[in-house]
């Protein structure tokens, strides 16, 4: 399927308060809480890292292979062209790319709920490195005004991925960790500062 991409990804202190937050609003449940292991390609010279492009096979209770153009900023959201379509066998499907001559290059992990609340997904992550919350819908518009409802500081929104994150946490921090894995991760703690962001359910303004 291939669709625009509308989303804003929040660092959340209190992932618990959200839900309940999420629940008074009405939100309906559409995703049970799960682990998604995702790995991602690239070319042998690393062309989609370098072009900001995404090419990444996930495993949830299903498979789903995805590409995705580079990101533009749109008042605090990113706005990019998707294409995602399930495939049968995530191994099959791995072997596949790999045949192709493309490489993993990172694997990464996050439980993931997802509920629908006012015709947008509310996705709730627990990643290695913390709990955040990513709003996607329609338009931007659409996205402040659930961010408003759920009390979430919108100023305070996350302009790049999760292994943008992650790359910019390694350096700073000189982790030698590979791969964001829960338990690549054992024994380590991460606060909002390591990752130079803010929590966005504590600053409203």
């Amino acid at each position: 399927m291939m669709m625009q991409e509308i989303e804003a990804k929040f660092y959340i202190a209190d992932l618990q308060k959200l839900k309940e937050r999420l629940i008074s609003q009405g939100a309906r449940l559409i995703e049970p809480r799960i682990l998604e292991i995702n790995l991602r390609f690239d070319t042998p010279e690393n062309k989609f890292l370098q072009e900001r492009r995404v090419l990444r096979l996930r495993k949830d209770r299903g498979a789903h292979l995805t590409y995705k153009d580079d990101a533009r900023l749109d008042n605090g959201a990113q706005v990019r062209r998707e294409i995602e379509f399930d495939v049968s066998n995530f191994d099959l499907a791995r072997q596949f790319l790999e045949v192709l001559g493309y490489k993993v290059v990172v694997i990464y992990e996050k439980y993931r709920a997802v509920y629908e609340l006012y015709d947008t997904e509310v996705m709730l992550d627990e990643l290695p490195f913390g709990n955040f919350c990513e709003i996607e819908g329609k338009d931007v518009d659409l996205l402040q005004k659930v961010a408003q409802a759920l009390e979430l500081n919108w100023l305070n929104s996350i302009p790049i991925s999760y292994l943008a994150l992650f790359d910019s946490l390694r350096n700073r921090k000189s982790l030698k960790v590979d791969q964001l894995t829960f338990q690549a991760f054992e024994g380590l703690t991460i606060n909002p500062a390591d990752l130079e962001v803010v929590p966005a359910d504590q600053t409203i303004l």
